[in-house]
């Protein structure tokens, strides 16, 4: 007997379908699935602009946090200046949605990328990080073979301890060669202490960030004893942002998370008036029962657990105690009740930027309806 196969027939092949479609209730979403709560997201939005304004310092926020054009172009429709992007690939979706400034914080290195920046750099308004000279030089190649203008902006160690130069002499032997390519021109400096900002103590991350912001003061004096004027000092994040737009020294700030507030900048200590809330959480579904246990089927593979456990949302007495690969626990303390078998729970993540690299679109709710399904179109371009 021979086997043969079914006749072939494109329109019947299976396709997953959207996890909701606008309308339907927050119950009716399937899951797991990021969901990102209108009016608190669009409060974080409007707190953070108002901030900045007050300040009179430039808002240009890290869409590495979200990934999603919708929300870049929702951050510049309030005044932002343009977004950050940590990688090159990163910028794409964002320029192919219109959006013209773009600020790559983070030195880009390799002939592939470099090329590639420099012909991107011919369709929107670009800057991008420099730590050496070498990847200077070839930086100063790449557009000069393409024809097109960036802006760079020298990288100072503030005290992470990752990249960086250390002191105004190497940022002045920086300068020096960047004169040899009119190409590029001198963007300012990039100076981000990504440790300070999760410092729980409010008056313990005041204090670091003064620190920090100190050494960056020191540097762009000396800079200007020498005769050089820095045009933008940029940095800062969600957890130092309150400090940064007080200091003096910023003239531009690029915080991410605050259009979600994660679980991890939860947990900082907010004593002053600028307080985000929590807008993104993951749904989960509830798939099995024990007599001690619910079994979520969020795990590993939905959220990221890098900066812990997620919390459960609106669920006194239960906590998420583990997370296997599609599996997450919940367990309740003496007295509290399970959920019941096919039950939605809400999970706030404990960091959204990994988080976000997970899934492919935002289930954007209003009013306990879903508005708009949002691609995150920058899903996993790390190059």
């Amino acid at each position: 007997m021979t086997l043969r196969p079914a006749p072939s027939d494109a329109s019947a092949d299976p396709a997953l379908p959207p996890p909701a479609r606008p309308g339907d209730p927050l119950a009716a979403v399937d899951t797991p699935a990021l969901l990102l709560e209108l009016d608190a997201f669009e409060r974080n939005l409007d707190r953070m602009q108002a901030a900045a304004d007050a300040a009179g310092v430039a808002l240009r926020p890290h869409a590495k946090a979200h990934k999603c054009p919708a929300i870049a172009l929702a951050q510049i429709a309030r005044g932002a200046v343009g977004i950050c992007c940590q990688k090159l690939s990163e910028a794409l979706p964002f320029v192919a949605a219109g959006i013209a400034d773009i600020h790559i914080s983070n030195e880009v290195v390799g002939a592939a990328k470099l090329e590639l920046l420099a012909r991107l750099a011919l369709q929107a308004r670009l800057s991008v990080c420099v730590d050496a000279l070498e990847p200077l030089q070839a930086l100063a190649a790449a557009t000069a073979a393409a024809g097109s203008r960036l802006r760079v902006f020298i990288e100072i160690d503030i005290g992470q301890g990752r990249c960086g130069v250390n002191d105004a002499p190497a940022v002045l032997r920086l300068l020096e060669a960047l004169r040899g390519h009119p190409q590029l021109s001198f963007g300012g400096l990039q100076a981000y202490h990504g440790g300070v900002q999760h410092l729980r103590g409010h008056a313990e991350r005041r204090a670091a960030v003064q620190q920090a912001a100190a050494r960056t003061a020191a540097i762009v004096a000396a800079l200007a004893q020498a005769g050089v004027a820095c045009p933008v000092v940029t940095g800062g994040g969600s957890g130092s942002v309150e400090f940064d737009l007080a200091g003096g020294i910023y003239t531009e700030v690029q915080p991410g998370s605050y259009v979600f507030m994660d679980g991890d900048y939860g947990r900082n200590e907010y004593a002053g008036a600028l307080r985000f809330e929590h807008a993104l959480f993951l749904a989960s579904t509830v798939m099995s029962r024990g007599a001690d246990r619910a079994i979520l089927d969020a795990g590993l593979k939905s959220l990221a657990v890098d900066s812990g456990l997620p919390q459960l949302w609106g669920a006194p007495g239960l906590s998420y105690t583990a997370a296997n690969d599609e599996h997450g626990i919940v367990r309740g303390e003496a007295g509290a009740m399970l959920p019941a078998l096919g039950a939605q729970l809400l999970l706030v993540p404990g960091h959204c930027d990994p988080t976000l690299n997970l899934h492919d679109e935002l289930v954007a709710i209003r009013g306990g309806r879903v508005e708009a399904l949002w691609p995150i179109a920058a899903r996993g371009l790390s190059r």
